[in-house]
């Protein structure tokens, strides 16, 4: 029997895994998709190989290519984004990590209190998870962003807003400021050349400015794998994870399986409570296999892991399992420009705009094919041609709505790096009609599968007010910083930074686990992924805050089940990049 079933190596699992493998426990980590254990020979740069939802190399699928992606039934005019793997969606983030804002937490008592999604705030405050946050931004390690004309371009446009520069991680008020970022700051000749000869591990280190962040990140070249720019999950927590014992003496190495997907959870009567007792996965080859455990942490994503808890007919006594899919009501504005902004090059996204109660704004730098997807995937339609309602006018130029033909011909001709993109990111509401429920279709080989219902057109008034006003402020930087024509796509749902389908929360009629992250149906299931957070986070990208609480989540898991004693805030973090991780995984021929 382990002492610990990790489910999913995304983006809160390997830190569950990492930190309880540190304190000596015996930790399985089970991962449905493949392992990319040497990113260079599997990975390219070309944006089809890696974003290909049906056969890229990041996709949700299983490890062989020659087998199709694995399917979920959404909305039209959507698009779920999520991968799987050993590193999960972190795989092809661009690494930001902004905290959570305030006024999200219970105990907030700021004059914009309510402001927020007074229904549906964590079940702790913000300071109680300051020293997790600490914890994980050492961790990792979160760096102020490495920044160029882009965000120079970005700033410049901030400057004519009338907000200050924030200067603390905290976020208390309107202001901007570069990004909080998982990417290492380059060293060497790391962004002082572009000669590929000279780009390579020792001689650089950190962000090269390649400009992939979305394809995966490999660089510098033969960098050891934790010694890669990118902080995603398979470069930090999962090396830190498999090769505990090297940076803690009394710690054992966690044992990681890929190609495993979990198709239920299995549970038995203890006295009077339903406790679970283990997991049962099922290989690519069609091979299944069972193990027991004291503990088992769920943490296979927002849509998944309501999938694996219903298709395991575990109790949902409130019915809130897989309700609250919450993303952020993203939208899309986009300046074009009569000088080069360098949209395309360097660190996807490392500035950014806070709007506490609304949400915030941020740079994003794309690639060709992917700026020329996020010009075209509009719930308006083509911009003035459609009568559905939508294709609003404000300050940006003409209706909302997508480029297509010869108007997004001549905006890509004029040059992608003469744009720049200002990302819309929605402080949401929860709300439960928005939900992940078995679909009717037919079942795959790991039993029926997730149907995502979302409105995209009924959210509340108070997320749409959210959303109109950041669109304003986004259109009143780009013309801050002199674009000369100013695009609002009126995106439909690109569904990403996805939270809170399993939430914890103060009130046990609208969450599923308790404020520690256990289930209150099932003792010893914990959730530890995107789906426990408790709202929208007022807008931040999700994942900081996800290992943050699974941090604490893990901390509370070997108090109560194992006898020990809390670390974060009587012990100093290992550095993921620290060098004897480096050594063990060469030992390990990583």
């Amino acid at each position: 029997m382990r002492d610990v079933i990790v489910i999913g190596a995304g983006g809160g699992g390997p830190v569950v895994a990492a930190e309880l493998a540190g304190r000596g426990l015996d930790v399985l980590l089970l991962e449905a998709g493949p392992r990319h254990a040497k990113p260079r020979e599997e990975w390219t740069h070309f944006e089809n190989d890696a974003n290909n939802p049906l056969t890229g190399y990041l996709r949700f699928g299983p490890q062989s290519r020659d087998k199709p992606a694995w399917f979920r039934e959404t909305p039209q005019n959507s698009f779920l984004w999520q991968l799987s793997g050993v590193g999960g969606t972190t795989q092809h983030y661009y690494g930001n990590c902004p905290r959570a804002y305030p006024g999200v937490f219970a105990g907030y008592d700021g004059a914009d209190a309510a402001n927020y999604d007074v229904e549906h705030r964590f079940p702790f405050g913000y300071k109680d998870l300051v020293p997790y946050y600490e914890w994980v931004e050492a961790t990792l390690p979160v760096q102020t962003a490495a920044m160029g004309l882009k965000e120079e371009t970005f700033f410049r446009g901030c400057e004519t807003m009338d907000i200050p520069v924030q200067k603390t991680k905290t976020t208390l008020g309107a202001s901007y400021r570069p990004q909080e970022n998982a990417i290492l700051q380059p060293g060497g000749t790391a962004g002082r050349t572009t000669d590929a000869s000279k780009l390579t591990f020792p001689m650089a280190t950190g962000c090269t400015f390649c400009g992939y962040c979305f394809q995966g990140c490999m660089q510098p070249a033969r960098a050891p794998r934790n010694q890669f720019a990118k902080r995603s999950t398979d470069n930090s927590y999962v090396p830190l994870a498999i090769t505990a014992p090297a940076v803690r003496p009394s710690a054992k190495a966690a044992t990681l399986i890929a190609d495993a997907f979990v198709t239920r959870v299995h549970t038995e009567r203890r006295g009077s409570a339903l406790t679970a007792t283990g997991v049962t996965w099922r290989t690519g080859s069609g091979q299944e296999h069972r193990e027991d455990a004291k503990v088992v942490v769920m943490a296979a994503g927002c849509t998944e892991t309501p999938r694996l808890w219903l298709n395991s007919g575990l109790p949902n006594p409130n019915g809130w399992v897989g309700r609250g899919y919450t993303d952020h009501h993203f939208d899309w504005v986009i300046g074009q420009f009569d000088r080069d902004t360098d949209s395309t090059k360097g660190v996807g996204s490392s500035a950014r705009c806070e709007f506490p109660g609304y949400g915030g704004l941020e740079n994003v730098g794309l690639p060709p094919a992917l700026q020329a997807f996020s010009m075209t995937l509009s719930d308006s339609g083509i911009r003035g041609r459609y009568g559905n309602g939508r294709g609003a006018t404000g300050p940006w130029d003409g209706p909302a709505g997508r480029l297509i033909g010869p108007e997004l011909k001549e905006v890509l001709a004029g040059g992608i790096n003469r744009l720049l993109n200002v990302l819309v990111i929605t402080d949401d509401d929860v709300e439960a009609q928005n939900r992940v429920v078995p679909s009717v279709l037919p079942a795959d080989e790991h039993g029926p599968i997730a149907k995502v219902e979302f409105r995209q057109r009924q959210r509340t008034a108070r997320t749409q007010r959210n959303r109109e006003y950041l669109a304003k402020r986004a259109t009143q930087l780009l013309r801050g910083a002199g674009a000369k024509r100013v695009f609002r796509i009126d995106w439909a749902p690109l569904i990403l930074h996805v939270q809170s389908t399993m939430r914890m929360g103060l009130s046990e009629q609208n969450s599923v686990t308790t404020p520690t992250g256990e289930s209150r149906a099932v003792r010893g299931l914990y959730i530890a992924d995107n789906s426990a957070l408790a709202n929208a986070l007022g807008g931040p990208n999700p994942t900081l805050t996800t290992q943050a609480v699974a941090t604490r989540t893990a901390e509370h898991i070997f108090q109560t089940h194992f006898g020990g004693s809390p670390w974060v805030r009587a012990e100093a973090p290992i550095v993921s990049t620290d060098h004897r991780i480096s050594q063990a995984l060469g030992r390990l021929g990583l």
